[in-house]
């Protein structure tokens, strides 16, 4: 979108409050969220050029110092239950200006939103690096043993007054929860005892970088290794452009706490092969092979036809983390040919959309129920374990319920296993209408069952309740009366329906029926018991129905 400052608050407040505003074009660009590359105007501009076939694309390099010459980052055992991973490379001799210093810091506040999951995943810290002298040890102590001068901050706290202080920051606050919680807090060190930062939360100001800054220190931590990594290879990938090297990143080591060690920015290019007649397949077009490989460089991807054009070698750069697999290939080269560009075609296989028999059979259903005098509710497939078992006088494990293994609320423990409780509770959420109340409802519910391969299964149940001060049981015999006769079942033993007395947690003692139809039982009706009816807050008597319509499809 192209606008200005003007544009933007004359459309959300007015003309009037956008008076005196900018006038300056603003371009507006949506970029997908796995492209990390585009994130900062660097990125953005390298793969326009690119793509334009202004310049090539650069070749990154990894500098491996001298032996001993090289920073080292240690890691120590006691990171292991907090933040258990850490990376880190060295810009050298950079060249900031105020807007690529600003860049700089805006790409790592997008990364942490982004990919860093707001800093669960990885946090990134930018140091100064000639304020501090290496090795780094990345370790966790008590949060009454760190003490430092917190970045913009005047004097020096500890970790605890440190979640203190930030508790009502705005933009701080949100990742205390990280870590408040741990019994040690992640720190990182230089040599000298100088805390560089306390991940995920706040970097030093003994280190913090400035326009004037020439050589950067990237330290990522993080609980995922594999995001850390991408992490670090976009920061340096995006910012190496201003070294006085371009494009080159000065390797660090880090060293585990098992003795091992491990060289990053790791900046590893890749080799995949995709037949031309794939991508011309997937997309609809028919390019000739060295064009797709044309499409995919100016994509950042460099190809080349090998294998008499049977076959295109694609050099992934470690800026594409986000190409995973071929197809994402494919959506390159479909993006870079212009997805406008295809042309529309009717496809070559004759298909008639039908409606499912089960869906069609709901939505008569539907119809016909509302002209009973019933009207539909629609609840949450979602309840607590009360609302379908101890308020329905059953056990939990008899149910067979589906659990949510991390529910966000007691309402939505598990998958409902039968529709009446939704129904009760929308009628006590609506006492003050005039009675009688008469509702139903036609959904799925679900219940464990082995043998399918996802463990459960999926079955249309339809449930009708009557709500009044006498219970209405003939009038909720009457609607199953209605429905077997719109389903053409008739009442009797051999090929129709029958109702036989029986008894059910639910249902008062005596008043319960099951009904069976087309040889099986598909449900129960009879007048709810009164234990039912308090624990779902409700005053007056009810009676219920409620079948299985599969069996009618």
């Amino acid at each position: 979108e192209i606008t200005s400052e003007k544009d933007i608050i004359s459309k959300e407040k007015g003309e009037e409050k956008a008076k005196g505003a900018s006038d300056t074009v603003l371009y507006k660009i949506d970029v997908p969220a796995n492209r990390y590359d585009l994130l900062c105007l660097e990125g953005l501009v390298r793969g326009l050029q690119v793509f334009k076939e202004r310049i090539n694309l650069p070749r990154y390099e990894k500098i491996i110092p001298a032996q001993g010459e090289g920073q080292r980052l240690i890691i120590t055992e006691e990171t292991v239950q907090v933040r258990p991973h850490a990376v880190a490379a060295v810009l050298r001799n950079i060249n900031f200006t105020k807007e690529r210093y600003d860049s700089f810091i805006d790409l790592q506040e997008k990364l942490h939103q982004n990919i860093c999951r707001r800093r669960a995943l990885v946090a990134i810290g930018t140091h100064d690096l000639d304020t501090i002298s290496g090795p780094f040890t990345f370790t966790a102590k008590a949060p009454s043993e760190i003490k430092f001068k917190p970045l913009n901050q005047s004097q020096e706290y500890t970790a605890s007054q440190i979640m203190d202080l930030y508790r009502t920051d705005s933009h701080l606050r949100h990742y205390l929860h990280l870590i408040e919680n741990k019994p040690l807090y992640p720190v990182i060190y230089d040599s000298n005892g100088v805390v560089l930062s306390m991940p995920p939360i706040i970097n030093g100001d003994h280190t913090k970088i400035s326009v004037n800054t020439r050589n950067v220190f990237v330290e990522c931590t993080g609980t995922d290794i594999t995001k850390a990594k991408i992490v670090l290879d976009i920061i340096v990938t995006m910012f190496s452009e201003y070294c006085e090297k371009p494009f080159s990143v000065e390797a660090a080591e880090v060293v585990y706490p098992n003795g091992k060690t491990h060289i990053y920015p790791e900046l590893a290019y890749r080799k995949e092969k995709v037949k031309p007649e794939l991508i011309n397949k997937k997309i609809g077009i028919s390019e000739t092979p060295s064009s797709l490989a044309k499409l995919l460089t100016r994509m950042c991807l460099k190809s080349h036809v090998t294998g008499n054009g049977n076959n295109i070698e694609i050099e992934i750069p470690p800026t594409r983390a986000d190409i995973i697999h071929a197809c994402d290939i494919v959506e390159d080269a479909a993006i870079a040919y212009g997805y406008n560009n295809i042309q529309m075609t009717i496809p070559k296989t004759y298909t008639i959309a039908n409606q499912l028999p089960l869906n069609k059979l709901t939505e008569l259903l539907r119809l016909d129920l509302a002209a009973a005098g019933f009207t539909e509710a629609l609840t949450f497939a979602l309840c607590s374990q009360e609302d379908i078992a101890d308020k329905l006088g059953m056990d939990i494990s008899a149910t067979k319920a589906v659990r949510i293994a991390n529910p966000k609320t007691a309402e939505f423990q598990v998958a409902r296993t039968t529709l009446l409780p939704g129904l009760l509770k929308t009628i006590a959420a609506n006492r003050k209408m005039p009675l009688p109340l008469k509702l139903f409802e036609i959904s799925d519910i679900v219940v464990k069952d082995p043998n399918t391969d996802v463990g459960a299964r999926n079955y249309r149940h339809f449930c009708a309740v009557y709500y009044n001060k006498s219970p209405g049981f003939e009038i909720i015999h009457g609607l199953l009366d209605r429905v077997m006769q719109l389903l053409e079942v008739p009442p009797n033993e051999e090929n129709g329906y029958t109702i036989k007395a029986t008894e059910g947690s639910a249902f008062f003692p005596g008043r319960c029926a099951e009904i069976f139809a087309k040889g099986q039982s598909i449900g129960k009706l009879g007048v709810l018991h009164p234990d039912v009816i308090t624990k779902f807050e409700l005053t007056m008597p009810c009676s219920a129905l409620e079948i299985n319509i599969e069996p009618f499809v």
